[in-house]
């Protein structure tokens, strides 16, 4: 019995050992290739400009209300409560407008980004699959993530990718 038990785990051993010897490990920094691909530098112009468009409609509301509480502070003791009922209602509008514009501005930027940056992300998604299929990797691990703890030099594809991209550094 001790013997059979002992033939099994040698086996298991040797089965292992072949595995972790034909299994080939790679490993990328997503975020350095995204970095070098020139698609994402105009991407990000892209997005600045359009998030800037929001940032001043919304600057120029805030000031608005701004002038208004001021107006119906300095006017409050003069008017009239149906006056007064008034001006607190625009104040409230235009509060109301603000946080709409800020909720819709927040959809619309996530939107963009996902139209901006996405053909980007599926292009080097697409060049890293190419490569780890061409070079035989069976995992390739995306170290900018931090799930990878100890790869050697030599399995970091990124040189790699960047030449199937025609990035040259």
């Amino acid at each position: 019995m001790k013997k059979i038990v002992l033939f099994l785990a040698i086996g298991l051993c040797s089965t292992s050992a072949l595995f972790a010897q034909a299994t080939k490990f790679g490993y990328i920094n997503s975020s350095e290739l995204l970095v070098s691909m020139p698609e994402k530098a105009k991407a990000d112009t892209i997005m600045s400009k359009y998030e800037k468009s929001f940032q001043s409609a919304l600057e120029a509301m805030q000031k608005e209300g701004q002038a208004k509480v001021q107006q119906y502070t300095a006017q409050e003791k003069t008017l009239s409560d149906a006056m007064k009922e008034v001006k607190q209602k625009e104040i409230q509008d235009l509060q109301g407008r603000i946080e709409g514009l800020q909720q819709s501005a927040q959809e619309k930027i996530a939107q963009k980004k996902q139209e901006t940056y996405g053909p980007i992300l599926e292009k080097a998604d697409k060049a890293i699959k190419e490569v780890a299929k061409e070079k035989n990797y069976d995992y390739v691990f995306d170290s900018s993530a931090g799930a990878l703890l100890y790869a050697k030099e030599s399995d970091n594809i990124l040189p790699l990718v960047k030449a199937k991209l025609g990035i040259i550094k």
